[in-house]
């Protein structure tokens, strides 16, 4: 595997402790800001607008520039967003910066994804994406936490002074190490990959997708003050449990990208129903420190359990668009990481507490398990004769081999 690939997984593990962080900071920076913790929870909702609304914008927009450049570009934008973010005196100013970041780190994504493929031989594909999906699984092990101590103990402002850090040694690495990508020979014919947004199937893909994402970031996002005002544990435990699902995190990727291939359909609903039961299971059982930190870690197993499912679905039935497929399942987990947040703001702000936001985050799911079941029944409706916006282009061995590998490529 070349060195630049792990180049791009460091730069992923940047990104990612970014995106989540906040999870770990929303009381001392709501108290900095002089604003109410739900306002502040908006602001992971901003990251993950950015992320909805570049995913798709930016993969067709960088499509023909020099990917080298591109990354370059993204990289240093994503950088300068976090100091500008460490450096906000208003809260409006920092909501800016989020926005901005999460454009750059959506880009990034979409670039960065197609310059490790092309770095690596076509059986090594897969390996390739796993390095990528490793810097975010590592940044919810490591990142979050270490985001979420400095915070404690140097100010919150600190864990993006070090984000800024950790992106400058990407920059770098990227510049001297990131070798440069021939553009592609053939433009991508954008209009036939648009049709796959005519297919039932793709839209309940992405409901399914965002409900279940937004069903665990409901109550995610608001950890930690349930962990210090509810289960009435030390803010020092923060950093800890949001390790432990970081822990879960990675557990419920590698069972899942195990099994998700041969039993889709049996991960995905069973993933999404085991993340509501935890859930309501976290509501009943807030004020319990063994219960929360146990739940918190099968919470993170359960949600990360259905992901592997949640892409591949994406990729099966719209295989014929390679450039819009991979964005649009990034663009629906970040739908689910805006909406759950600020459902779980509203139930807060509604004085229900912040245990509610587990229940708020059950419904969701509940929802989404529903839809999946309904995929599940067009899907038996119709096997076998299914033609998705112009797949008999890809019945060829070699088209087919491409879609496999498609079906590998990284979340974010």
């Amino acid at each position: 595997m070349p060195l630049a690939v792990y180049i791009l997984g460091l730069s992923v593990f940047a990104l990612g402790t970014s995106e989540f962080m906040l999870s770990g900071l929303l009381p001392p920076l709501a108290d900095d800001m002089n604003v109410s913790i739900p306002t502040a929870g908006l602001l992971i909702s901003a990251f993950a607008i950015g992320m909805v609304v570049g995913a798709p914008l930016l993969a067709v927009a960088t499509l023909r520039l020099p990917r080298r450049t591109t990354l370059i570009a993204l990289i240093s934008v994503f950088g300068l967003g976090q100091v500008a973010g460490a450096l906000a005196p208003t809260y409006e100013i920092l909501f800016a910066s989020r926005v901005v970041s999460a454009f750059a780190c959506a880009g990034f994504w979409a670039v960065g994804a197609a310059v490790a493929i092309a770095m690596v031989p076509h059986n090594a594909r897969a390996r390739a994406m796993a390095v990528m999906i490793g810097g975010l699984s590592i940044a919810n092990v490591l990142g979050v936490p270490a985001g979420a101590f400095l915070g404690e103990h140097l100010g919150w402002r600190s864990a993006f002074w070090a984000v800024g850090a950790a992106s400058a040694v990407a920059l770098a690495g990227v510049v001297t190490l990131i070798p440069r990508i021939p553009r592609p020979a053939e433009k991508p014919r954008l209009k036939r990959e648009l049709t796959i947004y005519r297919d039932r199937q793709v839209w309940l893909s992405i409901t399914v997708t965002a409900l279940a994402a937004g069903g665990v970031f409901c109550a995610f996002s608001y950890l930690a003050p349930l962990l210090t005002d509810v289960t009435g544990l030390d803010s020092g435990w923060v950093p800890t449990v949001l390790a432990l699902f970081g822990l879960g995190a990675l557990v419920g990727t590698a069972l899942g990208g195990r099994y998700a291939d041969a039993h889709l359909f049996g991960v995905m609903i069973g993933g999404v129903t085991a993340s509501t039961v935890l859930l309501a299971l976290l509501a009943l059982t807030a004020s319990d420190p063994v219960a929360v930190i146990t739940l918190t870690f099968l919470l993170g197993v359960s949600a990360f359990f259905t992901a592997p499912a949640l892409n591949a679905r994406m990729f099966n039935i719209a295989a014929a668009a390679p450039t819009l497929a991979g964005a649009t399942t990034t663009a629906a987990f970040n739908l689910g990481n805006t909406g759950g947040p600020w459902l779980g703001g509203t139930v807060i702000d509604a004085g229900l507490g912040f245990a509610s936001t587990a229940w708020a985050g059950a419904a969701m799911t509940v929802v989404a398990i529903g839809l999946a079941a309904l995929s599940l029944r067009y899907h038996r409706a119709t096997a076998g004769s299914r033609v998705v916006a112009g797949s008999l282009l890809a019945s060829s061995a070699e088209s087919a081999k491409a879609a496999e590998d498609d079906v590998r490529s990284p979340l974010s």
